[in-house]
């Protein structure tokens, strides 16, 4: 017989929900939304580093030196330098936003139902679904590039296909990353842990094809491209921000893997060893191989798809592109397709599963590719390019992300003391359908942040743009919180 009200068990530190029918008919409940149990969190510290090694070693770490060089007026060290402290910076809200998905097994979302409020949550995480739609996109777009570099060094007629052979390779990854994330947690989990160990061996066997013909120490006295004499302080700090944008966006759905940890100690460990050093390392290989590619191809490339693609063995072409196609999906899958996968559902629970949600995710990431697959056709001129996007929009727009990230620490650690109703966040009768403090507190800092776009006074609000509105943001709810404060209050989380 099923039970009418739920129940909270606590099992050594970790809370599960065994619901009732008050979560169970409530409309913001369904199986893939729910708490996961304490036997369903399987993931050790090794499995987490896997997460990270798999999401970390994709085509966009591999550029992240040349962007930094190119357009933030870096030199090579400064640029792997400033890569390293973002990804350790970084590590403080991913590690701190992790701890409520472990201790409660919630997924982004529903935690967010706590300082943004029950509808109100869904505002931000549509916000979150976007830029993950637009970076599963991009990361498709190099994944069908590689199915289509592969299947020419098999198949020696599918070159002459050119851009319809691309496209073609951009449907197929796109349907194989959508498999997998319908198949759930284990399968990704599976895949992170199978790719980790063979995108290590990429990386090194690319190490090893380059350095032969680049010189370390002719790298790294390149000259910075900034005015001569120029401090290197504010070049450095609007490098570092673009780099900790990066990843601003997993800093905020990390419960959505971290509800998966066997406990704090694994998710903590495992964040660490698995992303600063590889990040590092990965965007180095990029800057060398980067700097090798006129000796062993003729031309500078600054992708590792098309730099292998140069090569002329088609049974190494085939190969590579195998390993890059693991790795893209291992990236896609975990980085880009997760989120949004959890937003969408978050909208009407009992509408959208989790099927329906992977191919929503699947769809808008489809569209906003929509003008570079016309192009690849050869349907329409443009020239808008893809790395225009990725450059431009995608860190630009993560960096606003900022004051979600506080808000949600904020929320979690000093407002709720990390103590939360985990029933009441399935249902309408104890947190508020909106809580305005959390739109306040993220409507300031992303109009001020806008704009100091238009005034040199304040230019450095923008380039500094996710700490200034993470640390504002929190600063913001925090004190709202606290005016209209009272003991009730506060315990049911304005």
């Amino acid at each position: 017989m099923q039970q009418n009200r739920s129940q909270v068990i606590e099992r050594d530190g970790l809370f599960e929900l065994e619901a009732g029918s008050d979560v169970l008919d409530s409309p913001r409940y369904n199986h893939d939304m729910a708490p996961t149990k304490v036997r369903e969190r399987t993931w050790n510290k090794w499995h987490i580093t896997a997460l990270w090694v798999g999401m970390s070693i994709c085509v966009p770490t591999y550029t992240l030196g040349g962007v930094l060089t190119a357009y933030f007026g870096l030199t090579v060290g400064e640029a792997l330098l400033a890569i390293l402290f973002a990804n350790i910076i970084v590590l403080i809200p991913l590690t701190l936003n992790a701890f409520p998905g472990t201790k409660y097994g919630i997924p982004f979302p529903v935690l967010l139902r706590s300082s943004f409020g029950i509808l109100g949550s869904n505002i931000p995480c549509l916000i979150r679904a976007l830029v993950a739609c637009g970076w599963f996109g991009i990361q498709t777009m190099f994944g069908g590039l590689a199915i289509h570099l592969f299947l020419g060094s098999v198949f020696e007629g599918w070159k002459s296909l050119g851009g319809t052979g691309e496209v073609i390779g951009f449907m197929m990854f796109w349907t194989l990353n959508l498999w997998v994330v319908i198949r759930g947690a284990e399968s990704i989990k599976w895949l992170e842990t199978l790719s980790a160990p063979l995108l290590v061996a990429v990386g090194v066997g690319l190490l090893v094809w380059a350095m032969p013909n680049v010189s370390m120490t002719e790298l790294l006295a390149i000259p910075a491209k900034r005015p001569e004499g120029a401090s290197v302080v504010g070049y450095f700090a609007a490098g570092l921000t673009a780099m900790v944008g990066f990843w601003a966006t997993l800093s905020l759905n990390i419960p959505d893997f971290s509800r998966y940890a066997e406990s704090q100690k694994a998710q903590i460990v495992g964040q660490i060893m698995g992303l600063p050093l590889t990040m590092f390392l990965f965007a180095a290989l990029g800057v060398v191989m980067t700097a090798a590619s006129v000796k062993l191809v003729g031309v500078t490339v600054s992708d590792p798809v098309t730099l292998i693609g140069h090569i002329q063995s088609p049974v190494w072409v085939a190969v590579a592109m195998a390993l890059i196609i693991i790795a893209t999906l291992s990236t896609n899958t975990a980085a880009n397709i997760v989120s949004p996968t959890n937003d969408f559902q978050n909208i009407a629970p009992k509408v959208i599963n989790r099927t329906k949600a992977v191919m929503l995710t699947g769809f808008v990431g489809l569209a906003l590719m929509a003008h570079e697959l016309l192009k690849k056709l050869g349907l329409i001129v443009s020239d808008i390019s893809l790395e225009s996007v990725y450059s431009n929009w995608l860190l630009g727009y993560s960096s606003l992300l900022g004051p979600i990230a506080g808000i949600m620490v904020v929320d979690y650690f000093l407002i709720k003391k990390q103590q939360l109703d985990l029933a009441g966040l399935y249902r309408d009768d104890v947190y508020p359908a909106w809580n305005w403090s959390g739109f306040f507190a993220f409507g300031v800092p992303v109009v001020l942040t806008l704009l100091s776009l238009g005034s040199d006074a304040f230019s450095w609000f923008y380039s500094y743009g996710w700490f200034t509105g993470s640390a504002l943001g929190g600063l913001i709810y925090y004190g709202l919180c606290v005016m209209r404060s009272s003991p009730s209050v506060v315990k049911s989380a304005l």
